[in-house]
């Protein structure tokens, strides 16, 4: 054991001299202690007193006088309990300050119209983005909310998150991720996402994201500086009025994505979602290349479904598509509000 354990437990470098000592010779009397640790007989009574305190040693019922070693394997084990309970003691009380200061700085800018630290943070780099990620994963107490965009996620990435989705979801916050349908063509994703559900997250699929995203608490959210290009790196956002307009729109895919296992319904006339999505966003004017990438499949198979929607439709352009699954009904109002 080193002297960072012991150190821990509460004992003076005295205390910890002396009771390797106890340990090795027992039934050694206080002259003797002072000799073999080389420190006066009054010092070796204060480490003996603190030994005695601290249930290491306790006086003997066989021979009076004397000072019998407690069992390691008790003593030990219930002194770094203790410490255990104390260390939990003090994160709860420091969670609860954290708490009040962060109502008595939401007060006071109320007044002031001046916060105190801003509202956005720029992140530049993947370390510095992974370490926010995990600091504000160990702060988060209630609950998680993410879109997780790009198809199938990296090895290195889910590697990453694995321990930390672990440690959040065992502290009883609330986890839930809406993902897109097309993770079901990457086995590595989709077992990742079944560990998930299995740990307690609550897992959803949609055909397209509107950004990446993690909701932390309701109070933070960190999200991409350029929708289309994360390299760019992220900023963590703490403006209020723009985190309560952000809860909204998960809360709105939420509702309407699909639970992880549950196979997607088709809509009109048997096209399916991912198809209905694909044809919004060919409608928009997007290229393969984009549509590709929100729908987080191959620009091969985002081809092959535009080429086989177009057929179906009897459309010369991918415009055209739109305009005629508009009019067949297939897209929603909104999208046909911009056609012609």
């Amino acid at each position: 054991m080193t002297r960072g354990f012991f150190a821990t437990l509460g004992l003076s470098v005295d205390a910890e001299s002396l009771y390797r000592v106890i340990m090795r010779e027992p039934g050694l009397q206080v002259e003797e202690l002072a000799i073999r640790i080389q420190l006066p007989p009054g010092h070796v009574h204060d480490a003996l007193g603190e030994l005695t305190r601290l249930g290491l040693i306790q006086p003997s019922w066989e021979r009076p006088g004397h000072l019998h070693l407690v069992d390691p394997e008790i003593s030990l084990t219930s002194l770094l309990a203790s410490r255990e309970a104390e260390l939990l003691q003090r994160q709860q009380a420091i969670a609860a300050g954290r708490a009040a200061v962060n109502d008595l700085i939401a007060e006071y800018n109320g007044r002031n119209g001046a916060p105190s630290r801003a509202e956005i943070k720029y992140l530049s780099g993947l370390d510095d983005i992974r370490t926010h990620i995990e600091v504000m994963g160990r702060e988060c107490v209630s609950d998680v909310m993410a879109f997780v965009d790009g198809g199938p996620q990296t090895r290195e990435n889910m590697e990453a998150s694995r321990p930390q989705d672990q440690a959040v979801l065992a502290r009883g916050v609330r986890m839930r991720s809406i993902y897109l349908e097309s993770l079901s063509n990457d086995p590595a994703t989709l077992a990742y996402v079944n560990w998930l559900t299995e740990e307690g997250a609550a897992i959803r699929t949609t055909p397209v994201v509107p950004l990446r995203m993690i909701i932390f608490d309701r109070r933070a959210a960190l999200l991409p500086v350029q929708i289309n290009d994360t390299s760019m790196g992220a900023m963590v956002l703490r403006q209020s009025s723009v985190i309560t307009a952000m809860c909204a729109l998960f809360e709105k895919l939420w509702e309407d994505a699909t639970p992880i296992g549950v196979a997607p319904q088709r809509e009109h006339d048997g096209i399916s979602r991912q198809e209905l999505s694909l044809l919004r966003l060919m409608a928009e004017g997007n290229t393969d290349e984009v549509c590709a990438r929100k729908l987080g499949i191959s620009l091969r198979t985002e081809r092959r479904l535009a080429a086989d929607l177009m057929a179906r439709l009897n459309a010369k352009s991918r415009f055209q598509a739109g305009v005629l699954a508009t009019r067949a009904g297939w897209l929603t109002d909104d999208v046909a509000a911009r056609l012609p």
